[in-house]
């Protein structure tokens, strides 16, 4: 954090993959004056199209009030993730940055052998032709409390609920993007073989 501070030209991102449940809720809490807040536990009817939970990438910049946020059609799988990381080298891009400097976890598709080496490709491409290089920190396996933008994601979750209804994928999606006050994008697609 310290080597990006004295660097105008980089950027620090804490990359997380929350996901935004649309049956299942983590147990929440409120301060009420009246009787406890509770929220109902929905159920999804036969034939729903929708998923029971939304996943997304978010990328939580110290120096900014808003995140990167990015929603995904499926789950968060290696191609995904390497789709992710070239739209994020876009953004840096458009910002005149120089170097990313990405703190995330060691998920399984962090390290699959499909992102490795596009991760490792891209970074011989930037330092030889120009562009976006990006330095990866990861945090140890099973330690959420090392990764300061895991609360912002707690909130949101707490923010986006709905106590009494079961919302539908797109209310989801756009409650999680006015939340973050974020652009809504189309999100990065799963594909099945």
């Amino acid at each position: 954090m310290h080597l990006v501070a004295q660097h105008p030209d980089w950027v620090l991102g804490v990359a997380e993959e929350p996901w935004w449940r649309r049956v299942a809720h983590r147990p929440l809490h409120a301060w009420t004056d009246q009787r406890p807040l509770r929220l109902v536990e929905q159920a999804m009817a036969k034939g729903d199209p929708d998923p029971k939970a939304l996943g997304c990438y978010g990328v939580w910049r110290p120096e900014r009030a808003q995140p990167l946020l990015r929603c995904v059609e499926g789950r968060p799988v290696s191609h995904v993730t390497t789709a992710f990381l070239a739209w994020l080298v876009q953004q840096m891009a458009a910002e005149q940055k120089r170097v990313l400097v990405l703190i995330w976890d060691n998920a399984s598709w962090h390290i699959r052998r499909e992102v490795r080496p596009w991760m490792r490709q891209h970074h011989q491409q930037a330092k030889r032709h120009g562009g976006v290089r990006r330095l990866t920190c990861r945090l140890p396996v099973k330690s959420p409390w090392l990764n300061p933008s895991e609360p912002r994601w707690g909130h949101g979750t707490r923010a986006v609920v709905a106590p009494a209804r079961l919302l539908t994928a797109p209310e989801l999606i756009s409650r999680v993007y006015a939340y973050f006050a974020t652009d809504q994008l189309e999100p990065l697609k799963q594909h099945v073989a």
